[in-house]
C-alpha cells in the first residue's frame, strides 16, 4: 500500500469529493470512489440508508444518492475539521452543510437545512472505498415531532 500524506486525504475529502458535490459534478464525485465503494448514512435512530458502487443486497446504487441530492439541493460545505490516519488509509471530517432546496424541488417549503455532519472515510488505492455519514439536523429540535432517540427536550 502506497502511503499518502495528510494533505492528500484533506484534499481528497474537502476539495475533490465535497468540492465536486458543491459544483454538482456527478462524474467527478463518483471518480472519488472505488468501483465497489459503499456509503452508509445514519441519522438518529432511523434505519441506516445503504448505497453501493456495485449492485448489492440491501443497498441502492451509489449514483442514486447523488442523483437525489443534486436534483433537489444546492449544497455548500464549511467549517471542516479533519482527522487523518495516514498509516491506515483512513480519515474523518466534521463540518457543517447547507442544503438549499432548488426552485423545482419538493423540499422547497422546508427551506434551507443546516446540518452538522461527521463522515468517516476508509480509502483504498487513493479513493474512497467506504464512507459512513452521521448527521444531525439541529433545526429539527424545534419541531413538534418526536426526536429520533425519543429523549425528552430540555425545558
Amino acid at each position: 500500500m502506497a502511503e499518502r500524506s495528510h494533505d492528500y486525504y484533506v484534499k481528497l475529502v474537502e476539495e475533490d469529493y465535497f468540492g465536486s458535490v458543491t459544483r454538482q459534478d456527478k462524474a467527478a464525485i463518483l471518480d472519488c470512489f472505488t468501483e465497489n465503494a459503499r456509503v452508509t448514512i445514519y441519522h438518529g435512530d432511523n434505519e441506516p440508508r445503504r448505497f453501493a458502487g456495485k449492485s448489492s443486497a440491501g443497498a441502492s446504487p451509489l449514483g442514486n444518492f447523488f442523483d437525489h441530492l443534486l436534483a433537489n439541493y444546492d449544497p455548500a460545505f464549511e467549517d471542516f475539521t479533519h482527522y487523518v490516519d495516514v498509516a491506515n488509509d483512513r480519515c474523518a471530517a466534521h463540518f457543517r452543510v447547507h442544503l438549499t432546496p432548488k426552485a423545482d424541488s419538493s423540499y422547497l417549503a422546508a427551506g434551507v437545512l443546516v446540518l452538522q455532519n461527521c463522515n468517516f472515510f476508509r480509502c483504498r488505492g487513493g479513493k474512497i472505498d467506504d464512507m459512513i455519514l452521521y448527521y444531525a439536523n439541529p433545526s429539527a429540535a424545534n419541531a413538534s415531532a418526536s426526536m429520533p432517540t425519543g429523549f425528552p427536550k430540555q425545558k
